[in-house]
């Protein structure tokens, strides 16, 4: 969530940076326009009305881009919310799978069978992966300490790529 509003402030700060510049560049021109506009016959009037709709046009379209780029970096910042908390919920089976069997937690108990259950299908590819030390019935699953690890690794990959995504390309 950090992350998050570190992106959300920095797209801030761009566009209000981006916003700073095109007004002192517009402020330039009107100015410009402003000292020549008395000097100036009709076909440069002319010319200078064209780059003032062109300009102008240019802007609206820069807006509308920034629009569409902010609107995209918020929809995929959603995305990586969705994708924190079911990794928070992974993270939170899988430790409490580990807490379970390394307290020595009873297999007949419907509560550890039920976290079994749940726990299953997320540690399933590591399970035997390495050497689990027990001592009568507390047990500290290395395996699933991997498993861990990896769900951690997974989930920075796709934040990083969700960041990648909604990062604007451009600086100003």
């Amino acid at each position: 969530m950090i992350e998050d509003e570190k992106l959300a402030m920095d797209e801030s700060r761009r566009i209000a940076q981006h916003e700073a510049v095109k007004n002192e560049m517009r402020q330039e021109v009107h100015a410009e326009i402003a000292r020549n506009a008395d000097r100036l016959g009709p076909a440069e009037r002319e010319q200078a009305d064209a780059v003032g709709e062109h300009l102008k046009r240019r802007a609206v379209r820069e807006v509308a881009e920034t629009e569409v780029e902010i609107d995209r970096a918020r929809g995929l910042a959603r995305v990586s919310q969705v994708i924190d908390y079911i990794f928070y919920l992974i993270y939170g089976i899988i430790t409490l799978e580990i807490v379970l069997d390394l307290l020595g937690a009873r297999e007949s108990n419907a509560f550890k069978n039920f976290v079994d259950t749940i726990a299953a299908p997320l540690v399933a590819p590591f399970q035997g992966l390495l050497v689990d030390p027990a001592r009568g019935r507390f047990q500290l699953k290395l395996s699933y300490i991997v498993a861990l690890v990896v769900y951690f690794l997974l989930h920075l990959a796709i934040n990083g790529l969700l960041r990648l995504l909604a990062h604007r390309k451009t600086a100003i």
